[in-house]
């Protein structure tokens, strides 16, 4: 929560909500105050998130994610608190303080990711240093044997890591603890023994180069590196003899790498090395290149995904910007959502051998399940994107960019070339290939054109097929999450909701809200709410009563209602009520709400004493009961009460 006074109340006085969220998801205006898109925390077709621009708040109402600009920048981006506002600081470009956090452990985890940060990129300029020297003439080579010029060299910072084991250690270990260097991913290391042991298991030098010892090995040794017969860890650098691709997350900041040997011989390891993950990496939440390609990706409204780091670099070189491609993994849901911030319109270009298709399918069921509008780039066999631009050129290229198939016609194709349509056999082969695709489909109406589409081009009757599709339909739809009921408020307690949180402190005075002078003071909503709440407690018994107290008795400090500890059903209530709030606060409104809710409690009384008198009680408390009964009638039929009743309707 931010307070007065304090660092984060400054940069959310600054802050543009609608502004910050829609570098992440875009948004449609949907009102005089109001903007909605797709939720960025749960997938869904149709519309459920929104931004109040001038109470600069958002809540989804289908998975009641809400709350304010920090709140949303921490849970998108998987950060702390302190990191959120530092982060809109810097969007903003205010000058950061020494950061604060509210536990040494979140300190020392917000520091570490840090520290970790700052590794890097000295790991990144030394390696580019590195391929400058003579010692990276075999690395100049091989990448100008890839089409890769000086000017595509120096966008994607790629460099070289030397054949020795310890230059980058040298270089880093007067900077960093060594903590930190072992938890960076770079380096790799063995632990010295003194006492005889077996050779297997155990790291070796050969050649200047050191071969890692075994994961259990490793593990037995750091375990027990405070025992007096063993000596220092000795840590050497993982990446040798390697091209660098530094793999960056969305701001740019370069937190792995991806690694191609040059080395040809039996020692060479894998042909790609890729950095483990980290405190600042996770391969499953990254996209290559989404740093340098997100505005042409907005700006085109369409993303092209590629599998393969040198097939991006090769697609963005030649001058298609919108490229991305998965960060040392199969594509994954959590990319999926990272990538729909931008665009929902994705053409897929994987290469066309069997793993590629199988890759293409199931990327193609994830981007489905989240919603995107996908076509499929098959290039000709034996050609991945990288190698189709260098032997073809760019034109070649765009021509096929434009001709990509939607992805249905593309399965389609697959299951004719899998299941010649020649045997029945065979055509319920491939309708039970095509099926699950199918079911990944949200819209009914979708899922029933294909149906139609897929039984006219595999010869079968489409009544069967259909069959088919209502029972994955059915199936589909039982796992449905059904979104909680809506609170049953009135429009009458609705309207003093909204007056008690347009104050700009929530703090107000008791006192009735005219002047010493005698001349009334100009209509504040909050101030006149308060005052009729605190003296006639209308709202006692009804619905909102914990949302309405909650509101009346906050602390003296809170600047922002949202910022209070709502639990979730109530934060979603007030969301709901703040987000609708097109008309206007007047003096009117809030007098006829407050006549509303009296009525509503007179005949909560007078039902209650109905019911009382059904029970028949001894002859003083009925005479009491009917007595307060012909009070209550004659207090309902009081002009004043009955006028602006129907404020006090449920919504």
């Amino acid at each position: 929560m931010s307070n007065p006074g304090d660092f984060a109340y400054t940069v959310k006085q600054q802050a543009d909500i609608v502004r910050i969220v829609g570098d992440y998801v875009k948004l449609k205006k949907a009102g005089a105050q109001n903007y909605s898109g797709l939720c960025p925390f749960h997938g869904e077709k149709t519309p459920s998130f929104s931004v109040h621009a001038t109470r600069q708040f958002y809540h989804c109402f289908g998975c009641s994610a809400s709350g304010d600009v920090f709140s949303f920048v921490q849970k998108i981006e998987n950060i702390t608190f302190p990191e959120a506002v530092r982060a809109v600081a810097q969007k903003l470009g205010i000058a950061l303080p020494k950061a604060t956090y509210s536990s040494p452990t979140e300190a020392k985890e917000a520091k570490m990711r840090t520290v970790m940060l700052e590794v890097h990129e000295r790991a990144v300029a030394f390696f580019q240093e590195c391929l400058r020297r003579p010692e990276g003439a075999h690395a100049r080579e091989y990448l100008a044997g890839r089409g890769l010029n000086e000017e595509i060299i120096k966008t994607f910072r790629i460099g070289y890591a030397p054949d020795s084991g310890f230059l980058l250690r040298d270089r880093l270990k007067g900077e960093f603890p060594e903590e930190i260097l072992r938890e960076s991913g770079l380096f790799s290391w063995k632990q010295e023994d003194s006492r005889p042991s077996p050779v297997v298991g155990r790291s070796t030098e050969r050649n200047g180069s050191h071969i890692e010892q075994s994961a259990n090995d490793q593990r037995l040794t750091t375990t027990d590196a405070s025992r007096s017969d063993q000596k220092p860890v000795a840590m050497y650098s993982k990446f040798r003899n390697r091209v660098m691709f530094p793999i960056a997350n969305e701001n740019g900041r370069v937190i792995a790498f991806t690694a191609r040997t040059l080395a040809t011989d039996e020692k060479a390891g894998p042909k790609y090395l890729n950095s483990p993950e980290t405190a600042i990496y996770s391969k499953s939440r990254v996209l290559f290149n989404l740093d340098l390609g997100k505005e042409a990706i907005r700006k085109l409204d369409y993303a092209i995904l590629v599998e393969g780091q040198m097939d991006c670099i090769s697609v963005y070189a030649a001058g298609f910007h919108n490229v991305i491609a998965s960060s040392g993994t199969a594509f994954t849901e959590l990319q999926a959502k990272l990538l729909g911030r931008f665009s929902k319109n994705v053409v897929v270009n994987f290469d066309p051998d069997t793993a590629g298709a199988r890759a293409t399918e199931r990327t193609l069921g994830l981007l489905v399940e989240e919603e995107f509008q996908v076509k499929v780039l098959t290039l000709e066999q034996g050609f991945d994107p990288d190698l189709f631009l260098r032997r073809k050129g760019r034109d070649a290229y765009s021509d096929a960019l434009r001709h990509s198939q939607r992805y249905f016609d593309y399965l389609i194709e697959r299951a004719r070339t899998q299941f010649p349509m020649r045997s029945a056999e065979n055509k319920v082969k491939a309708v039970n290939y095509l099926l699950p695709h199918i079911q990944k489909i949200p819209s009914r109406i979708i899922r029933d054109e294909l149906a139609q589409e897929i039984a006219q081009k595999l010869n079968i009757d489409s009544a069967v097929l259909r069959q088919e599709l209502k029972h994955v339909v059915s199936e589909r739809s039982s796992g449905a999450i059904k979104a909680p009921a809506a609170a049953q408020i009135t429009d009458a307690e609705r309207i003093l909701i909204r007056a008690l949180a347009s104050g700009t402190q929530v703090q107000l005075s008791h006192e009735h809200s005219s002047s010493r002078e005698g001349v009334d003071e100009e209509f504040d909503p909050a101030r006149q709410a308060h005052f009729a709440l605190k003296s006639d407690s209308i709202h006692i018994g009804l619905a909102s009563q914990s949302l309405l107290e909650m509101l009346l008795n906050a602390p003296a400090e809170t600047a922002d209602v949202m910022d209070l500890p709502w639990p979730d059903g109530e934060r979603g209530v007030l969301a709901a009520i703040l987000l609708h709030d097109a008309e206007e606060l007047t003096a009117e409104r809030l007098e006829g709400a407050v006549k509303g809710l009296k009525r509503i409690r007179l005949k909560r009384r007078l039902e209650e004493i109905q019911g009382e008198l059904l029970r028949r009680p001894d002859a003083t408390r009925s005479q009491a009961l009917l007595q307060e009964k012909m009070r209550l009638k004659r207090a309902l039929m009081d002009p004043e009460l009955r006028e602006n009743g129907s404020d006090a309707h449920p919504a």
